[in-house]
């Protein structure tokens, strides 16, 4: 059972100058390389996103090292400053795999303890050259085998939905062994490693298919431990979430102020004013939630499970009471493909079940907190 009250210094759920200035760079960079425009026209490239704009956002900003410690190759923050990343990501609904690369990723590679594959695969992450993501994490358990192959290990099995499967470099799995999960790190070929491409809701988060016949991989440390990896993705989910929901807010505040109706901007209306000061408030919950998850990551905290499950519940349904209003208050203009509003409602309703969903963070709270009697994922 977890204690009911929090152990974060609550002036560490506040931004320190350089996380203002970091946030203040990347909007002006997202605004000026990454908009509805831009996102639309890569969403029909390979990759599915600018992988120029990749590159810039690694060896320019350093987005990628943010959390990844100097000895690796990064830059040696905490994953408060990336969290600041990933809001301005959401915001700018940037379709670059930066959640499955430098959180899932990097923090199942980190948290393995694997000196030899952090040195291996850590640096090219921090500095853009490599992509990568997870498969096998569910908490139900991998749907994959790993086997002895010689001197080496093969994986046998498949994966679905699978973040950025069809494009990453690298694979980290969660395989049954003999002995028990374990993680293992696989570089996939096309002849043992085929991957399908997903037609998903949400087509600025690709999703694929990930068959494993034979698959050469290393083992990754020791056991497959898998709960702090999806906190630690729900957490950078959650600040997505919220830059996304602040875009919605101040997209629509903006039109209402401009759009007239009876002579007077529609803004002016009580019924509009109401519905916005809802989302107001909702989007302020969200972001301390946001707030409170992103620090227990940072800190390792023993309270990640529960912040990281009331972050996921808070955030995806103010995400989705944003967006609805975006679309609702714009007269049900961002229902049609030249308005930006339906991309932020399909990564809302995407998002929210990413990880699961709010009721199962729900229950799984309950079950946390003791008040339930059954255990705890």
């Amino acid at each position: 059972m977890h204690p009911r009250h929090p152990d974060i210094d609550p002036q560490l759920l506040s931004q320190t100058e350089e996380q203002r200035e970091l946030r203040r760079v990347l909007r002006d960079f997202f605004t000026e390389a990454s908009g509805p425009e831009d996102v639309r026209k890569h969403l029909a490239t390979p990759r599915g996103h600018d992988e120029k704009l990749w590159a810039r956002l690694a060896g320019e900003i350093g987005v990628h090292g943010l959390a990844i410690p100097e000895e690796f190759g990064g830059s040696g923050f905490t994953f408060a400053e990336l969290a600041v990343a990933l809001e301005e990501s959401g915001r700018a609904l940037y379709c670059g795999p930066l959640l499955p690369t430098v959180v899932l990723a990097a923090h199942a590679l980190l948290n393995s303890g694997d000196q030899q594959a952090c040195e291996r695969y850590l640096p090219r992450i921090a500095n853009g050259t490599l992509t990568a993501t997870v498969a096998g994490f569910e908490e139900s358990g991998p749907g994959v085998d790993a086997e002895r192959s010689g001197p080496g290990w093969v994986l046998r099995g498949a994966a679905d939905f699978v973040l950025d499967g069809a494009g990453a470099d690298l694979i980290v799995v969660r395989a049954q062994t003999p002995d028990g999960a374990r993680v293992f790190a696989c570089e996939p070929a096309e002849d043992t490693c085929p991957r399908t491409a997903r037609r998903v809701l949400d087509e600025t988060r690709r999703q694929a298919r990930v068959e494993f016949r034979g698959a050469p991989a290393t083992p990754v440390g020791g056991a497959g431990e898998v709960t702090a990896v999806l906190d630690a993705g729900r957490a950078a989910l959650a600040a997505e979430q919220v830059g996304g929901s602040g875009h919605a807010l101040d997209a629509t505040v903006q039109f209402v102020a401009q759009r007239e109706q009876f002579g007077r901007p529609i803004g002016s209306f009580q019924a509009v004013k109401h519905r916005l000061a809802d989302v107001l408030v909702a989007l302020e919950a969200a972001r301390s939630a946001s707030a409170y998850a992103t620090a227990c990551v940072a800190l390792a905290s023993p309270q990640l499970p529960v912040a990281a499950s009331a972050a996921a519940a808070v955030c995806s349904e103010t995400y989705r009471l944003a967006t609805a209003e975006y679309v609702q208050l714009h007269g049900g203009i961002g229902f049609t493909w030249e308005h930006a509003a339906h991309l932020y409602v399909r990564r809302a309703r995407s998002s929210e079940v990413l990880f699961g969903t709010a009721n199962r963070h729900r229950t799984r709270l309950a079950e946390l907190v003791g008040l339930t009697t059954r255990p705890a994922a």
